[in-house]
């Protein structure tokens, strides 16, 4: 047994963790290996961390797996990790169903090769029943596209009729956002030793508490993911309050804290 996860306190486990799985490049080329080599082997590391998530009982697992900038990196490398998703898709879907874990994707599906849609579409079906983790995919995803999208669908609603300007609210807004049926993460976790959001779930990680660590992901395994999670329960969650008003939230009659 992990000493790391006997110490968790699983009473109090972010109910959402979201990934930026970053480094694999780094990782290869350290090695002397192309690029693809640290994507290949991130995939053992995805494996790992879902099922680490899944076995403590987190309800949601968002991993930024591609980017709406990624596409312009070189055609080779956008290519393999194509041919890698599809390829893990099929493999993954069958342990999915075992574990009892509902893939979904949020980003920009058109982008993708139609190959990709395809087998995607396959996973989300065969997963759907599922009532376990949910395990969220970022693909051709960024904020900024997720917003100006948002915006593009509430602008169309006021257009036709539908929606007074007057009442919209940050309610309103959050239900034209891909992670509508998901609660905003509680902790974001990003590898391999940058300091940055990258266009990531902007909106929802308002409140989010952001742990960084310099461990490349192929390297990232539930050690890892249990040091993340412990230092996260460690931290005081005071969403513009004092400490103070945080512990007689505490004392108060009937709290859940």
């Amino acid at each position: 047994m992990s000493v790391l996860k006997d110490n968790i306190d699983l009473k109090r486990l972010p109910r959402h963790i979201a990934i930026i799985m970053d480094g694999n490049g780094r990782w290869a080329q350290e090695k002397g290996q192309d690029r693809l080599f640290g994507h290949f082997h991130g995939v053992e590391s995805v494996r790992d961390i879902v099922e680490g998530c899944a076995e403590l009982g987190i309800g949601y697992l968002t991993l930024y797996a591609f980017s709406t900038e990624n596409w312009d990196r070189p055609a080779y490398e956008v290519t393999g990790l194509m041919e890698l998703l599809v390829e893990t898709i099929r493999k993954e879907v069958e342990t999915l169903n075992k574990n009892n874990i509902r893939l979904h994707v949020i980003g920009d599906m058109t982008m993708l090769p139609e190959y990709a849609s395809l087998e995607l579409k396959e996973a989300l079906e065969l997963t759907a029943a599922n009532t376990g983790l949910n395990l969220v995919m970022a693909l051709s995803y960024s904020s900024r596209w997720e917003l100006t999208e948002a915006v593009r669908s509430l602008a169309r609603e006021v257009n036709a009729g539908k929606l007074d300007p007057e009442s919209i609210t940050q309610d309103t807004l959050e239900q034209y956002l891909s992670t509508k049926d998901f609660p905003d993460p509680e902790l974001m976790i990003r590898t391999s030793g940058e300091y940055r959001i990258s266009n990531f779930l902007l909106y929802q990680l308002a409140y989010a508490e952001l742990y960084f660590t310099s461990v490349r992901w192929p390297d990232f395994r539930k050690q890892d993911l249990y040091e993340a999670i412990l230092d996260f329960q460690g931290r005081e969650r005071r969403f513009g309050k004092t400490s103070a008003q945080i512990q007689q939230d505490l004392m108060a009659p009937g709290s859940t804290f």
